[in-house]
Order: C-alpha cells, then structure tokens, then sequence
C-alpha cells in the first residue's frame, strides 16, 4: 500500500517537470536552436544536462537578438548570433600600417609581390603535331576576340579573366578526382593549379573596379564559359599534355596582349587611373601605384602561368606524370 502512494507521488513529480520543461518555450530554427537531449524512464522524458546548458545558451542568444538594432535596410544583423552558435568567429586582421584588412576573398598571407623580372619574350616552338594544332587554335581563337574587343583593352582583360581561369580549376579537379580514386599523391600539382585559377580570378576581381562591360558582353561569358568548360574538360582527359600546352600558348598571347594594354597606356590612349584599393593590397603595391603598375604585375603572372602549363606539358612529352615531378608551388 505504501509502496503504490510512493510510486505514484514520484510519478506525478516526474509528470510535473516533464510539463514544466516541455513549456519552457519554443525551439528556435535560424537563431538560437537549442536541442534537447534526455532520456526516458516510466514513461517520462528528463531533461539532461548538456540541454540544460543549450537552454542557458538560447536565453543568452535570444536575449541577445532582442536587444540588436535593425540595420538601415530593416533586416536584424544574426551574423553574431550564428558564429557564436557554431564557434566560428571570423578573424579581425589588421593591415602592417595597423588598418583594418577589409578583403574576405583573400588574406594577407595570400598577398604577394610580382616578380617582374621574368621573361616576356620565351616562347615555346611546337615540336610536334599536336603542339602545332594547340598554337594554331588558339591564333584562330585570337582573331574573333581581336576583332570583338578592338582596343578596349580593360573590358578585354576583365572578359578573358572569366575564361583564364577556368583551366587551372579543371585541370586541379581531375587530379584532385584521380588522386581519390588511385589513393596517391600528386606531387603538389592540384594545389599549384587551383592556385593558378584563384590567381586569374583576382585579376579579375581587379579589373572590375576599372572596367564596366556593357551587357551583352556580360550575357557573352555565360555562353563562352559553358562551352570552354566542358571543352577544355574533354581536352584533359583525353590528353593533359595537349591541354597544358595549349593554355601555354593561352598565356602567350595574354601576355602579349598586356603589352599592347601598357602601350595604351603610356600613350596616353588609356588614362592612367589610380590602382584600385584591391589591388594595392592583393600585390603589395605602393599606396600611390597606378592602373599602369597593376597591369606590369598581372602581365607577370600571366607569363608565370606559360612557364607552369608548358612545364607541366613537357613532363608528360618526356614520359612521366605530373605527381613525378614536384610542382612549382607559389610561382609567382
């Protein structure tokens, strides 16, 4: 008789906090999600420990999100809210001159001085057929663009960027893929490529802060990307050698075609316009450099990208893979 009044005190105990901790509010999805975790017994569910502590966290959090201020656009700022649920705080860097470093697209440890210094004028003489019919693609691919972009050399760059950086993606991304497959290293050549493509698409980030492509040469990219794309993709699989050996000769003619832009330039065809801020910061450039100073450092890279597609090209005329031959990591 005891025992059975025991039991159902306790029961009407458990009951109780149950009801009590099932009330104590709504879980929230976006903001503060607080997830219980608890376990059974006599038909009740108890409230654990580390649920205690979410529920802790989801005041703090939502007490937090009430007292936030609308933005001007009327929307509540949930980034704190988010990087505090998760535990990701994004880094507060500043600059050597103790600024703020407002670039999220890269870091400081990602800027880097152009090597000016390397050969324009090396260029690669195809010693067979295949090399041939790489070069003379890409002289035929020259004569539309020629002929599309006449002198506007700074929507030119900005269109082709969007195309120059598609091979160092494709080519890293094979790799990347075959390297799962084979379980084997690949000697430093998928980093160095995807290296390559984030290198193209700074100079493209670049030259959209000096250049504004009229739209129908916007609608252009998505039509020349999606061809190049799976163009170039079928070209590696079937024959990296050749596909290296034509972004070579890609480069070749980039390189050529920013020396006709400094020709502008220097003529006075083309104004000398202050550098843009990203760029300033991107190939630690002198707080005063001009459009003419950004143009000499992507014309170096350019011609650090023939050297590395032609490199990769020879190494698989001699015989060999990419993964033989360490890649030159950070050839700039």
């Amino acid at each position: 008789m005891n025992s059975s009044i025991i039991a159902g005190s306790l029961l009407r105990q458990l009951k109780g906090q149950f009801l009590s901790n099932a009330a104590a509010g709504p879980v929230l999805f976006g903001q503060s999600p607080v997830i219980l975790y608890g376990i059974s017994l006599g038909g009740s569910r108890l409230l654990s420990t580390a649920a205690a502590e979410s529920s802790k966290t989801s005041s703090s959090d939502q007490t937090a999100a009430k007292s936030s201020k609308p933005s001007s656009t009327g929307k509540f700022k949930v980034e704190k809210e988010v990087a505090s649920y998760w535990g990701i705080e994004p880094n507060k860097l500043v600059k050597d001159d103790g600024t703020e470093w407002k670039w999220t697209s890269f870091r400081p440890w990602h800027a880097y001085t152009a090597n000016t210094s390397v050969d324009l004028d090396k260029h690669h003489d195809p010693a067979t057929f295949g090399d041939r019919m790489m070069r003379l693609t890409v002289k035929a691919l020259r004569w539309p663009t020629d002929i599309f972009f006449q002198r506007r050399y700074g929507c030119r760059a900005m269109m082709l960027e969007t195309v120059a950086a598609v091979p160092g993606m494709v080519a890293g991304l094979h790799l990347h893929l075959r390297s799962l497959r084979r379980f084997e290293h690949t000697g430093g050549w998928i980093r160095a490529l995807l290296e390559e493509a984030e290198n193209e698409r700074m100079h493209l980030m670049t030259f959209m802060e000096v250049s504004d492509p009229r739209w129908y040469e916007r609608a252009l990219v998505f039509t020349v990307q999606g061809i190049f794309f799976n163009a170039y993709l079928l070209a590696y699989i079937l024959s990296p050698r050749l596909a290296h050996r034509m972004v070579g000769y890609l480069e070749e003619e980039a390189v050529h075609s920013y020396t006709e832009y400094l020709k502008d330039l220097d003529s006075g065809k083309i104004e000398n316009v202050p550098a843009p801020a990203i760029a300033i910061d991107y190939w630690r450039l002198a707080p005063d450099a001009t459009l003419r100073d950004v143009v000499v450092a992507v014309r170096a890279d350019e011609a650090h990208h023939r050297d590395v597609n032609h490199f990769a090209s020879d190494i698989y005329y001699n015989g060999l893979a990419l993964k033989e031959v360490p890649a030159p990591l950070d050839y700039h």
